[in-house]
């Protein structure tokens, strides 16, 4: 068994500490607010973000990235995007040239609209990269309950180390080698998620819920393709599944915003309610940018960004949806087989 710094101590850190502690593995559990190291030591249970999961002995909270990293075999990110690069750039000097990257972050940076691998690269050099996505709620997995996910990698060898420390009995990871295109489904379906919410939120029915989940599944494909992934990816669990996943259910902190919004309430307080990070309003900017920078056509995620930033109202951007001019249903995607373009 390895020695794994997990680098987040939210929801879906904690998560998958509880998962590796599980497989047997000895897990440092990384926090920068030292309050909450205190907390978990003492009540061996994330009160504030996983309450009723208890902490593995083989978790041991800490809030220094030097005992964090100090003989770790493996380090998993999973911090929110925002502060994604900041926390990278404090790890960078306990990173010892031959230990992979691997993280849980699903987004964009926010300030350059990158993906996070480049951030990982421009901030640590040369390394594995490994990013794990796919649909997966915190509290189900720390409970036990059977999930799958996707784990893209910079080689196919590293993709199959990081599936076997997170496998186990109730745990299947698929490996995958399209780094950009698994980064991109889990970060831009948060987006569609709001959508999703809004629309509900607006008392539309489950046509209207279908629709949106289809032909935001386009707009991934749609970017995807604009940033070197393959269209493939997006039908898998980083994909289609994450999509779905986000968009259905109410332990999602995007759908729950856009229901909020629907009902009139304000951004800020709504995000504040929900008390955790929502990835997709930070998400919502950095896609507009990019189908800015590389003209995609992406009207839900377009509407979405008006909503949160624009003060469009969730009515007039329903408006703007069904008013839209009819089209071809393929426009702008291309057969399954036809690769990259």
């Amino acid at each position: 068994m390895e020695r794994i710094a997990v680098i987040g101590a939210g929801s879906w850190g904690t998560a998958l500490a509880v998962l590796l502690a599980g497989n047997g593995h000895q897990v440092s559990l990384w926090s920068h607010d030292a309050e909450q190291v205190s907390a978990l030591l003492r009540d061996r249970e994330n009160r504030s973000f996983l309450p009723g999961i208890a902490l593995p002995d083989r978790i041991g909270p800490t809030s220094s990235l030097e005992q964090a990293l100090d003989k770790a075999s493996a380090v998993l990110i999973a911090v929110p995007s925002q502060f994604f690069a900041d926390v990278v750039g404090q790890l960078a000097p306990f990173l010892s040239p031959r230990l992979g990257v691997i993280w849980a972050t699903k987004g964009f940076d926010p300030d350059s609209g990158r993906l996070l691998h480049e951030v990982v690269q421009d901030l640590t050099g040369d390394r594995e990269l490994a990013v794990l996505s796919g649909p997966s709620f915190a509290k189900e997995v720390a409970q036990g309950l059977p999930t799958a996910v996707t784990l893209a990698a910079s080689s196919m060898a590293f993709a199959d180390r990081c599936a076997e420390l997170v496998r186990s009995e109730r745990f299947r990871a698929y490996t995958h080698d399209d780094l950009i295109g698994v980064q991109v489904g889990g970060a831009a379906k948060n987006v569609l998620a709001i959508a999703t919410g809004i629309a509900d939120g607006l008392g539309f029915g489950a046509n209207t819920r279908a629709a949106l989940i289809t032909r935001g599944l386009a707009e991934l494909i749609r970017l995807g393709r604009a940033l070197g992934a393959r269209q493939e990816s997006f039908m898998g669990l980083a994909g289609l599944g994450d999509l779905v996943l986000t968009c259905t259910d109410d332990q999602s902190r995007n759908r729950r915003l856009g229901l909020a919004l629907a009902q009139g309430a304000r951004a800020s307080s709504a995000i504040a309610a929900i008390g955790q990070e929502v990835e997709g309003v930070v998400t919502a900017r950095a896609v507009h940018r990019i189908a800015r920078e590389h003209q995609i056509e992406m009207p839900i995620s377009e509407q979405v960004h008006a909503v949160l930033y624009a003060g469009q109202t969730p009515a007039a951007a329903t408006r703007e949806l069904l008013e839209r001019a009819g089209k071809s249903e393929l426009e702008g995607l291309s057969p399954l087989n036809a690769g990259r373009d």
